[in-house]
């Protein structure tokens, strides 16, 4: 018995280095480094260094295993939301418009789901800030107007959803957000000219 509890203990290492260098160990290393990849990313953010924080969810992202859709996508949302502080808004705009259409598009999508809301209420911050850009570049009302009246959708449905399930207060600063998607749409050139941008 003594003898093979000694065989049995030798074996331990063996099995150890077959899972550590195996499949299951190598899964478990790639998604260590994404884990620090994203703290990297957020720590970046956090001191403003958006480009940094954009590279680093980039990485991140291409270490993701294929199967671990969610987690993907809100990786792709916070690299999103940092292209928009990094002037990366064209990109960031493209990317948020197709991760809220494939989230949608899925059969049992859930319009309350937080990470549908959250990218919806990205896309619709988006739009408006597009639109603000394209009017001061001189960018004719067609080209112009889808954008911003997709955004005043979003933020009619974020409102509207948010009130529905009582938080009022959110649903508040969304319905601001509504009223300010309107004022742009309506608001003339020479007066749009004379106002800061909005911060992102």
């Amino acid at each position: 018995m003594r003898r093979l509890l000694i065989v049995a203990w030798c074996f331990v290492p063996i099995l150890f280095l077959g899972f550590h260098y195996g499949a299951p160990g190598k899964k478990l290393q790639t998604l260590d480094q994404v884990d620090l990849l994203i703290k990297s990313a957020k720590a970046s953010a956090g001191n403003s260094d958006w480009e940094m924080a954009v590279e680093n969810y980039e990485e991140a992202l291409g270490l993701i295993p294929k199967e671990m859709a969610t987690e993907t996508r809100e990786v792709m949302l916070e690299k999103c939301k940092a292209q928009m502080m990094a002037k990366q808004l064209p990109q960031a705009h493209g990317t948020l418009q197709g991760l809220l259409d494939d989230m949608l598009a899925e059969p049992v999508a859930d319009h309350n789901n937080e990470l549908i809301f959250a990218t919806r209420s990205s896309l619709a911050n988006s739009q408006y800030y597009m639109t603000w850009l394209m009017r001061l570049e001189g960018e004719p009302e067609e080209r112009w107007m889808p954008e911003i009246e997709s955004a005043r959708q979003h933020y009619k449905l974020l409102t509207d959803q948010l009130k529905k399930n009582g938080d009022t207060e959110r649903s508040q600063k969304y319905r601001e957000d509504l009223e300010s998607s309107i004022r742009l749409a309506r608001m003339d050139l020479s007066e749009l000219q004379g106002l800061p941008l909005p911060s992102q």
